[in-house]
């Protein structure tokens, strides 16, 4: 232990004697900065803030800019709805101004007949009636006592007979009302044929009895068109009935051509 404590005291007496040797001069090297060290842990998140006041709406207009700051999203569209009921019908509104004329027509060709008359200025037509009571004879043609319809005067109703004067397509039709069986036929100088049509009856008691019948006809002019009576299935005695009866014959042009 003696000898320990010796050598501890001599290594001491040498470092005084070492130091006391270095002049003011003699220094040492500057040590290096120390790193930086690691990032710190985060804290612990601080505690939920108190709820703020609801927003105060000034009296009167809001400007829109902070409306649509203030507006949330917008959301998805959602389903159709169920229809309605169907509405009533509005009341009929009051009639518009008259619009403005047409401008005229281009102008038409002469149809040969009647002088320089166009196509769309033709026209014929004309309905008579037959007011007599008694049966019209077989075979005959048929004639009437008022002519409600006859322009041009094509018809004529002492004969009975029209009589084309603007060539063209035509429609005739007639029709007839008897408590007995009557048999009429549309006949014309252009046809070789009849358009014959009947109605027949066995109903008990006889109701009145409706004939009609219908034909177009192509027309030059001259030409004549007519209805008369013809037998079929009537009895002797429809033939000679005087009960009341009414015939009714009309015709008119469709569209008129050049021959």
């Amino acid at each position: 232990m003696g000898g320990y404590y010796g050598l501890v005291v001599l290594v001491g007496v040498a470092s005084m004697l070492t130091t006391g040797q270095c002049d003011v001069s003699c220094r040492g090297t500057d040590g290096r900065p120390g790193e930086a060290g690691a990032p710190g842990r985060d804290g612990h998140p601080g505690p939920k803030g108190e709820k703020g006041e609801p927003v105060l709406m000034a009296n009167g207009p809001v400007d829109a800019a902070i409306l649509l700051r203030l507006k949330g999203e917008t959301g998805s569209r959602g389903p159709p709805g169920v229809i309605g009921p169907k509405g009533y019908r509005g009341h009929l509104g009051a009639s518009g101004d008259p619009g403005k004329p047409g401008r005229p027509g281009a102008d038409g060709t002469s149809i040969g007949q009647g002088g320089q008359q166009s196509p769309q200025q033709a026209h014929s037509a004309f309905s008579v009636m037959r007011t007599d009571n008694s049966y019209p004879r077989i075979g005959q043609v048929v004639t009437y006592q008022t002519a409600n319809v006859n322009t041009r005067d094509d018809f004529n109703t002492a004969t009975g007979h029209f009589t084309c004067r603007v060539p063209g397509v035509y429609y005739f039709t007639f029709h007839s009302v008897a408590k007995v069986s009557i048999c009429l036929a549309i006949a014309s100088d252009a046809r070789t044929d009849k358009l014959g049509f009947c109605d027949h009856s066995r109903a008990s008691p006889v109701y009145d009895q409706v004939l009609s019948g219908g034909a177009v006809l192509q027309l030059t002019a001259g030409q004549k068109v007519w209805l008369e009576s013809f037998r079929d299935k009537q009895k002797p005695s429809e033939l000679t009935d005087a009960q009341e009866k009414q015939i009714i014959f009309s015709g008119f042009l469709l569209f008129s051509n050049p021959e």
